[in-house]
Protein backbone atom coordinates (compact mmCIF):
# COMPACT_ATOMS: atom_id res chain seq x y z
CA UNK A 1 0.00 0.00 0.00
CA UNK A 2 2.75 2.30 0.34
CA UNK A 3 4.47 1.39 -2.33
CA UNK A 4 1.19 2.13 -4.52
CA UNK A 5 1.15 5.69 -2.13
CA UNK A 6 4.26 6.81 -3.31
CA UNK A 7 4.12 5.83 -6.75
CA UNK A 8 0.86 7.96 -7.42
CA UNK A 9 2.63 11.35 -5.12
CA UNK A 10 5.50 10.85 -7.43
CA UNK A 11 3.17 10.96 -10.70
CA UNK A 12 1.20 13.71 -9.11
CA UNK A 13 4.15 15.90 -8.53
CA UNK A 14 5.81 15.07 -11.90
CA UNK A 15 2.53 16.16 -13.58
CA UNK A 16 2.69 19.56 -11.88
CA UNK A 17 5.81 20.51 -11.86
CA UNK A 18 5.43 19.58 -15.87
CA UNK A 19 2.68 21.68 -16.17
CA UNK A 20 3.28 24.65 -13.24
CA UNK A 21 5.35 26.48 -15.87
CA UNK A 22 1.94 26.65 -18.63
CA UNK A 23 -1.22 28.54 -18.30
CA UNK A 24 -4.87 27.62 -20.05
CA UNK A 25 -6.95 30.42 -21.44
CA UNK A 26 -10.44 29.10 -23.51
CA UNK A 27 -11.29 26.09 -24.31
CA UNK A 28 -8.60 23.10 -24.27
CA UNK A 29 -6.83 22.39 -27.23
CA UNK A 30 -8.11 19.41 -28.99
CA UNK A 31 -5.27 19.55 -32.23
CA UNK A 32 -2.42 17.95 -32.13
CA UNK A 33 -0.26 19.37 -35.41
CA UNK A 34 0.58 22.50 -35.82
CA UNK A 35 0.38 24.84 -38.99
CA UNK A 36 3.15 27.53 -39.68
CA UNK A 37 1.81 31.11 -39.20
CA UNK A 38 3.87 31.69 -42.42
CA UNK A 39 2.51 28.63 -44.45
CA UNK A 40 -1.16 30.27 -43.37
CA UNK A 41 -0.28 33.91 -44.45
CA UNK A 42 0.89 32.78 -47.50
CA UNK A 43 -1.96 31.34 -48.77
CA UNK A 44 -4.32 32.08 -46.39
CA UNK A 45 -7.47 31.79 -48.62
CA UNK A 46 -6.83 28.10 -48.08
CA UNK A 47 -7.27 28.19 -44.19
CA UNK A 48 -10.45 30.46 -44.23
CA UNK A 49 -12.51 29.24 -41.64
CA UNK A 50 -10.83 26.24 -40.33
CA UNK A 51 -9.37 25.48 -37.08
CA UNK A 52 -5.49 25.28 -37.08
CA UNK A 53 -3.04 25.43 -34.02
CA UNK A 54 -0.35 27.54 -34.13
CA UNK A 55 2.56 28.44 -32.25
CA UNK A 56 4.54 31.47 -31.37
CA UNK A 57 6.25 34.26 -29.27
CA UNK A 58 3.87 36.75 -27.62
CA UNK A 59 5.04 40.81 -29.13
CA UNK A 60 1.81 42.71 -27.60
CA UNK A 61 -1.87 41.85 -25.59
CA UNK A 62 -4.34 44.38 -25.50
CA UNK A 63 -3.46 46.23 -22.39
CA UNK A 64 -7.72 47.32 -22.10
CA UNK A 65 -9.05 44.09 -21.90
CA UNK A 66 -6.63 41.46 -22.69
CA UNK A 67 -9.25 40.96 -25.89
CA UNK A 68 -6.31 39.63 -28.78
CA UNK A 69 -2.34 39.21 -29.19
CA UNK A 70 -0.25 38.98 -32.05
CA UNK A 71 2.10 36.14 -32.21
CA UNK A 72 5.53 35.73 -34.09
CA UNK A 73 6.03 33.53 -36.79
CA UNK A 74 8.20 30.79 -37.93
CA UNK A 75 9.47 33.89 -40.29
CA UNK A 76 10.94 36.95 -39.27
CA UNK A 77 8.95 39.77 -39.76
CA UNK A 78 5.80 37.94 -40.02
CA UNK A 79 2.52 37.71 -37.05
CA UNK A 80 -0.61 36.81 -36.89
CA UNK A 81 -3.25 38.56 -34.56
CA UNK A 82 -5.22 36.26 -32.40
CA UNK A 83 -8.98 37.94 -31.63
CA UNK A 84 -11.33 36.75 -29.05
CA UNK A 85 -14.86 38.52 -27.94
CA UNK A 86 -14.13 40.34 -25.05
CA UNK A 87 -14.22 38.78 -21.50
CA UNK A 88 -14.49 35.37 -23.04
CA UNK A 89 -10.66 34.71 -22.79
CA UNK A 90 -8.15 37.52 -21.71
CA UNK A 91 -4.56 36.99 -22.38
CA UNK A 92 -2.58 38.48 -19.73
CA UNK A 93 0.28 41.72 -20.37
CA UNK A 94 2.38 39.65 -18.30
CA UNK A 95 2.63 36.94 -21.59
CA UNK A 96 4.27 39.38 -23.95
CA UNK A 97 8.14 37.36 -24.99
CA UNK A 98 6.22 34.37 -23.99
CA UNK A 99 5.66 30.71 -26.21
CA UNK A 100 2.33 30.56 -26.96
CA UNK A 101 0.33 27.70 -28.36
CA UNK A 102 -3.05 28.61 -29.78
CA UNK A 103 -5.97 27.05 -31.29
CA UNK A 104 -8.39 29.32 -33.20
CA UNK A 105 -10.20 29.55 -36.61
CA UNK A 106 -8.38 31.60 -39.49
CA UNK A 107 -10.71 34.73 -40.05
CA UNK A 108 -10.72 37.40 -43.45
CA UNK A 109 -11.36 40.54 -42.01
CA UNK A 110 -11.94 43.21 -44.70
CA UNK A 111 -12.83 47.00 -43.62
CA UNK A 112 -13.63 50.01 -45.55
CA UNK A 113 -11.22 53.25 -45.55
CA UNK A 114 -12.84 54.61 -42.71
CA UNK A 115 -13.30 52.09 -40.89
CA UNK A 116 -9.68 51.29 -41.12
CA UNK A 117 -8.08 54.59 -40.35
CA UNK A 118 -10.33 53.97 -37.18
CA UNK A 119 -9.12 50.76 -36.11
CA UNK A 120 -5.63 52.01 -37.18
CA UNK A 121 -6.39 55.14 -34.86
CA UNK A 122 -7.50 53.09 -31.61
CA UNK A 123 -4.66 50.69 -31.88
CA UNK A 124 -2.04 53.65 -32.62
CA UNK A 125 -3.52 54.70 -28.95
CA UNK A 126 -3.43 51.36 -26.75
CA UNK A 127 0.19 51.26 -28.03
CA UNK A 128 0.92 55.11 -27.23
CA UNK A 129 2.02 55.22 -30.41
CA UNK A 130 1.84 57.88 -33.57
CA UNK A 131 -0.47 56.98 -36.24
CA UNK A 132 -0.70 59.36 -39.63
CA UNK A 133 -4.26 58.68 -41.04
CA UNK A 134 -2.98 59.34 -44.86
CA UNK A 135 -0.91 55.66 -44.04
CA UNK A 136 -4.17 54.40 -44.90
CA UNK A 137 -5.16 54.57 -48.44
CA UNK A 138 -8.06 52.48 -49.12
CA UNK A 139 -10.07 49.09 -48.11
CA UNK A 140 -8.32 46.94 -45.90
CA UNK A 141 -8.07 43.49 -46.08
CA UNK A 142 -6.10 40.62 -43.30
CA UNK A 143 -6.19 37.78 -41.56
CA UNK A 144 -6.46 37.04 -37.98
CA UNK A 145 -7.12 34.10 -36.21
CA UNK A 146 -10.31 33.82 -33.81
CA UNK A 147 -8.86 32.12 -30.52
CA UNK A 148 -10.69 29.15 -28.99
CA UNK A 149 -8.22 28.34 -26.31
CA UNK A 150 -4.70 28.77 -25.88
CA UNK A 151 -1.99 27.75 -23.83
CA UNK A 152 0.96 30.35 -22.40
CA UNK A 153 4.21 28.77 -21.01
CA UNK A 154 5.14 30.92 -18.11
Amino acid sequence: MKKICAVLIFVLLSTLLVSAGQKEYGKKITLKDKTKISVILNNPDKFLNKKVLVEGTILAVCDKRGCWMEISSDKEAQKIKIKVKDGEIVFPMTGIGKKALVEGEVQKISITKDDAIKQAKHEAEERKTKFDPSSITGPVTYYQIKGLGAVITE
